[in-house]
């Protein structure tokens, strides 16, 4: 989303991170070998809310949100737009729209957020929020607009209506009609993701030219806590990619990704353990978070594949040294970064679960031995059977076959830009296997083997362009036809081959002309199997923790004593307190204990009845790292609005006064187990604290880190507050500490 504030409605979310950095799996190609983030740097200092699609030109475009691109600039870019032939070096070329465009519908003022850059049909379309459209007074009665381009750096057309118009909220002003995100099925059928927190995220099915919405929309994610959603379709799940937290709490920012998946588009979408994103206790995958490194807030994330056929995540961070644009508590800083996607036991996660990276990583493969763009009318890489191929406007046309002069064997990921303008049937072959667009179905065949085919999306038009990607694996062929390469597979055939794949490319095109374009071959990447190990709680330091078995220990320190906290029955009970830790207010009640020196394991273990579905602001209890009033990292489970969640609060003192933020880390229980991993950074000192929960004691999601200064002394502490009505006590089972 842009630049906005949700003030205490949102006491800030999150969900997943690791301190330690995976290994990287080979990647092969030409292009930078490594490269660092932030992939923006060269042209940004802030580049948020980023997508990237590969153009007709086989050159790379990325999209951000109407923020000025530079320190100093103080002038907002409208859609500002990039350019990359290796994904790392980046080029500003303009922006989308000029300045004194804007839909009809718009009022003068009209900012432009999260742009969704997508093929439809035989152009493109941009999805963007309009932040003001004039219906109202309110000046953020927001809308979805698409404009219409030939190419991905246009000229860009307006709609003359919004494709969701604003949205009247019950309780006052308008509905969050922003952050869109555009999905096109197997069956051929378009669909718009689009919401925020006030509203949750919604889907919409659109008309065939993706201009207009059509029936009615479908809730996918709860309201309070999910916001710029991207879908993708993998394996025959669809992935809910979204966003939780404030965007914008600069150094306390803990925005970050977390996934759910379903059977279709309209799920209902779950995480890893089952739990519904459109629930009360709404679950969530983590699939990116900070790490304990320069990046926090990490999150409104894109997608892409590159040429080898490995995913990869682009989103916008914040240098928690650098969190703001120029003045503190203004435009907050956020480049563009890119880290590797991986799908390990059926859910993605960034760099095998290490987070987003900071120092120098194996670069996207955006070449490769095979890579033609036909820029050039000779093809001496090639063999023709005639002379009917011809080259024009970068385009390699006419019928039969043409083979490239380069063999290759083992694993391998081919891939063409095609259009059928006159043929009966169009693909690749490789080696012995043909995969084609023949008639109504995607075809793969291998010769003397075995053939499978799957029908196309009825109302397919083969003279549109599309994307024929074919991976082969040992003896596995897949094979996905795509309008652009982004997730959204119109077919996907599958076979198992007789013989390992071997011999050159071959470009086919039967009873008519076809349009070929963008056509490589690769070496298969190598996909990451196991993920980074999680924090483990090594041996119980019995010195340390407290089982409440008989009072309080003498260990325990008060913040500011509640006396209606005692402690009897092996459970320590305290009425939450109509108080809070957050801001100068500093009325709640501290419970502190000591924490040993070194790496260690906090847990406790807290009942807190919150119920569901009803707003019940801020009522919490959990634990604390704390130093004091102002630097401090809060573990609860909260009630924020309708929802409950598991949220890691952070709060420190910046510009001289505090700021607070946060992320989110699992689904609470009635019951809950709450995890403090502390690490000390051997190269700098600090204080790291990564989050962990659990519903059960046993499974554990793992979340954000927070960073205390290498100078403090953090306690860990128990704390209890929020608000007192209902009247609900926070019952804790102990407070344990592992090495």
């Amino acid at each position: 989303m842009g630049h906005l504030h949700r003030g205490g409605v949102l006491a800030a979310v999150l969900g997943l991170v690791l301190a330690t950095t995976a290994s990287a799996p080979a990647v092969a190609g030409s292009g930078p070998d490594r490269y660092p983030n932030p992939v923006s740097a060269g042209f940004a200092d802030t580049f948020a809310d980023p997508v990237v699609v590969r153009g007709d030109d086989g050159l790379w475009y990325a999209y951000g949100t109407s923020d000025p691109l530079r320190e100093g600039e103080k002038q907002a870019h409208r859609v500002p737009t990039a350019r990359s032939a290796d994904l790392v070096d980046w080029t500003y070329v303009g922006d989308a729209l000029a300045a004194d465009q804007r839909p009809s519908w718009a009022a003068p003022g009209a900012a432009f957020w999260a742009p969704d850059v997508r093929r439809v049909g035989d152009h493109w379309v941009m999805y963007v929020t309009v932040t003001d459209t004039g219906v109202s007074a309110d000046t953020f009665d927001t809308a979805i607009g698409a404009a219409t381009a030939p190419t991905p750096t246009g000229p860009w057309t307006f709609a003359d209506e919004p494709v969701v118009a604003p949205r009247p909220g019950g309780g006052g002003g308008y509905l969050w009609t922003i952050d869109p995100s555009q999905f096109t099925d197997v069956d051929g059928r378009h669909y718009l993701y689009f919401g925020s927190y006030y509203g949750g995220i919604s889907v919409t099915e659109l008309s065939a030219d993706g201009l207009r919405a059509v029936g009615a929309p479908t809730l996918v994610a709860v309201d309070n806590k999910f916001e710029g959603s991207y879908v993708l379709r993998h394996e025959g799940w669809y992935y809910l990619f979204a966003s939780t937290a404030n965007c914008c709490a600069g150094p306390a920012t803990g925005y970050s990704v977390q996934v759910g998946r379903a059977r279709g588009p309209r799920g209902p979408f779950v995480d890893r353990d089952g739990l519904r994103l459109d629930a009360s206790r709404a679950g969530g995958t983590p699939v990116l978070t900070q790490n304990g490194n320069r990046w926090i807030g990490t999150g409104h994330n894109g997608f892409l594949t590159d040429l080898s056929g490995q995913d990869w995540i682009v989103y916008h961070a914040i240098d928690r040294a650098d969190p703001y644009l120029d003045e503190p508590f203004g435009i907050n800083e956020r480049p563009m970064l890119l880290d590797r996607l991986d799908w390990i036991d059926g859910w993605p996660t960034v760099n095998a679960g290490a987070g987003p990276s900071e120092g120098p990583r194996p670069a996207p493969v955006t070449t490769a031995r095979l890579d033609e763009r036909f820029d050039s009318p000779a093809l001496t890489r090639w063999r023709a059977d005639d002379d009917s191929w011809q080259v024009a406007d970068g385009r390699l046309t006419r019928t039969g076959a043409l083979t490239s002069r380069t063999a290759f064997d083992g694993d391998v990921r081919a891939e063409a830009d095609l259009r059928l303008t006159g043929a009966d049937a169009a693909g690749l072959r490789l080696g012995r296997v043909d995969v084609r667009i023949d008639g109504d179905r995607l075809v793969a065949r291998e010769a003397g083997g075995a053939t499978a085919s799957v029908p196309l999306p009825a109302g397919f038009d083969p003279a549109d362009r599309h994307n024929l990607a074919v991976e082969v694996r040992g003896r596995q062929l897949v094979a996905e036809l795509s309008p652009a390469r982004l997730g959204d597979q119109l077919a996907v055939v599958t076979l198992r081959l007789t013989h390992p794949v071997a011999g050159p490319l071959t470009l086919l095109a039967e009873g008519g002309t076809a349009e070929f374009d963008n056509v490589s071959a690769a070496r298969l990447y190598r996909p990451a199997r196991q993920a980074v190990a999680p924090p483990t709680a090594g041996p119980l330091l019995p010195a340390w923790s407290d089982e409440f078995d008989d009072g309080f220990d003498p260990a325990w320190r008060w913040v500011r004593q509640d006396p209606a906290a005692t402690v009897r029955d092996g459970a320590l009970r305290w009425p939450v307190e109509s108080a809070d830790l957050v801001g100068t207010g500093n009325t709640a009640g501290v419970l502190l204990h000591d924490a040993p020196s070194g790496d260690y394991v906090a847990e406790t273990k807290v009942t807190l009845d919150l119920g569901e579905e009803t707003v019940r602001n801020y009522q919490q209890a959990g634990m604390v790292a704390y130093v004091d009033d102002d630097r401090f990292a809060r573990l609860s489970q909260v009630a924020i609005w309708n929802t409950r969640q598991v949220e890691y609060g952070y709060e420190l003192p910046f510009a001289g006064q505090p700021v607070y933020g946060g992320n989110i880390v699992g689904t609470p229980a009635t019951t809950t187990w709450l995890r403090l991993a502390h690490h000390v950074d051997a190269a700098t000192g600090e204080h790291e604290f990564r989050a962990g929960s659990s519903r059960d004691g046993v499974h554990w999601t793992w979340g954000g880190v927070w960073t205390f200064p290498a100078d403090t002394t953090p306690r860990i502490g128990l704390v209890a507050h929020g608000g007192a009505e209902p009247p609900v006590t926070a019952e804790f089972d102990y407070l344990r500490f592992h090495r």
